[in-house]
């Protein structure tokens, strides 16, 4: 996209009109505001509901099995987002792929809605998983789209639009979690696909009157020849997959086992072949390429920071509900409220950090040192959980109050380095690759999950110091490291700050 139509798109967006925000991010901080209702309200009684007995109305999982689907549902989700990137950039556009992708999710939570096998299971983390992955990087990237670069209010806007994310993720546990676990799982899902088809309402009727041009500009479109030939290959590759899937699974190859493992390579090695592709593209200018360089250490630091975090939905949502006391206070309390925890203190801390980094101005810490506080804090908030253990050992009941503490400590660095890194996607990615870039931002996320669905089998009652110990005190180090070379990574910025 050129700088000239860069502009045009951001002269036809109302830049009054939401908080002295332009006007579009009304319609994208409301749209994505119902979409994570959806997606956290079900993810919120996710794992209970694998894991939990038939007679409890669950699907009867073993609980290491519910922690790794999780998790590479979790990493799936965010894979996705190739492919949502690459609609966008070449076929859809940002504002069509927001639309259709809505349209998806709301289907998935909808198998979940009604009580069946669990192949309609699986079939509801198919839609919910391309869903997501059509919907998610391109509302981001449409954020970028309504600010001008030199736009003082563009790491602000972020922060609001990342409230708005927190704000559905702190209600939907709540009010899912309540009705998934006290009455019935599936009425609980149909709860989340009622707010996916709100947020689906949201974004038709405003699009038009709030976003101007933003998102309808195909950034690399397909020539027809191109699409030709993608088509081809695209169905060649879907035989090929059924094809290999209907052999190997008689044959014993294709187990579970086999998929962690295989979902672990792909998500170190998809970002891989995405940042070399772009990097040798003769679309990328020499500044893009320098830029590029200077966001893979970026990438690895949110690779670790999310093995973390993203455990507050797997390990720690399995600690509320196994190893915490319930009863607090005179309050009986639901594990899936916990799963609240994180958004509520987003939504209480990201106006203040908003308003931090508007003030520091040209005084705030710089995108790399952003990145090492995040990991820091991320850091902290494993090695916190791991001392009610030391003090009272493995097997006694913790107080909530330090499942708190995490989260709080989590929350700290996510808004350090989430919306941070969002807005440094939005300034570093090459022009051909605008939404494939944020598709790579999301994927650290996915590696991350990746990543997790191997190592939480590790975690037990009797390794839980060391499994907290040594993931914690990992983080920690790295956010040394990426302290002390960050002015190195701000030099191949090339002016982004």
């Amino acid at each position: 996209m050129s700088d000239i139509n860069k502009q045009k798109i951001v002269s036809s967006v109302p830049q009054k009109g939401f908080f002295g925000h332009p006007k579009g991010l009304f319609t994208l901080f409301f749209t994505e505001f119902w979409e994570r209702f959806s997606y956290y309200g079900m993810k919120a009684i996710l794992i209970y509901y694998m894991y939990y007995s038939v007679s409890k109305g669950g699907l009867g999982f073993d609980e290491s099995t519910a922690l790794a689907i999780t998790s590479i549902y979790g990493s799936l989700v965010y894979m996705s987002g190739i492919i949502g990137g690459w609609l966008a950039d070449r076929i859809l556009g940002t504002s069509n792929s927001v639309f259709y992708g809505g349209i998806l999710i709301m289907l998935g939570h909808l198998a979940l809605a009604i009580p069946g096998s669990v192949s309609l299971f699986f079939v509801s983390m198919v839609l919910i998983v391309l869903g997501t992955g059509l919907l998610k990087p391109n509302v981001s990237s449409i954020v970028g789209e309504i600010y001008s670069e030199e736009d003082n209010r563009r790491d602000s806007g972020f922060s609001i639009f990342y409230m708005g994310i927190n704000l559905g993720a702190f209600i939907s546990p709540l009010i899912v979690g309540e009705v998934g676990l006290k009455h019935n799982f599936h009425l609980g899902f149909s709860i989340a696909a009622i707010g996916m088809f709100v947020g689906l309402l949201v974004f038709m009727l405003t699009k038009k009157k709030n976003l101007g041009l933003a998102g309808k500009d195909i950034a690399n479109p397909l020539s027809a020849g191109e699409k030709k030939k993608v088509f081809s290959i695209i169905g060649l590759g879907i035989i090929i997959i059924a094809v290999a899937i209907a052999i190997s699974i008689p044959l014993g190859l294709l187990t579970f086992k086999s998929f962690i493992s295989l979902i672990g390579v792909l998500g170190i090695l998809i970002p891989t072949i995405y940042f070399i592709v772009m990097y040798r593209s003769p679309k990328t200018t020499a500044v893009e390429r320098s830029r590029i360089i200077a966001y893979i250490p970026l990438f690895i630091a949110s690779v670790m920071f999310w093995a973390i975090q993203e455990q507050g939905s797997t390990i720690l949502a399995h600690y509320a509900d196994k190893r915490t006391d319930l009863d607090f206070a005179g309050l009986t309390i639901s594990p899936a409220w916990f799963q609240s925890l994180n958004p509520l203190f987003i939504i209480t801390l990201a106006p203040v950090f908003a308003w931090l980094w508007v003030k520091l101005g040209n005084r705030q810490p710089s995108i790399p040192k952003k990145f090492s506080l995040g990991l820091l804090f991320a850091g902290f908030s494993f090695i916190v959980i791991l001392v009610p253990a030391y003090i009272g050992g493995e097997h006694t009941l913790v107080n909530p109050l330090w499942l708190v503490l995490s989260y709080f400590i989590v929350v700290l660095g996510e808004l350090c380095l989430s919306p941070v890194g969002l807005s440094a996607t939005t300034k570093l990615a090459p022009a051909a690759f605008s939404a494939q870039t944020m598709s790579l931002w999301f994927l650290s996320n996915a590696a991350a999950q990746a990543i997790n669905a191997q190592i939480v089998k590790f975690y037990t009652a009797e390794t839980e110091m060391l499994y907290f110990g040594i993931i914690g005190g990992i983080a920690i180090l790295l956010s040394i490291i990426l302290f002390f070379v960050s002015p190195k990574i701000q030099s191949y910025m090339q002016g982004v700050k």
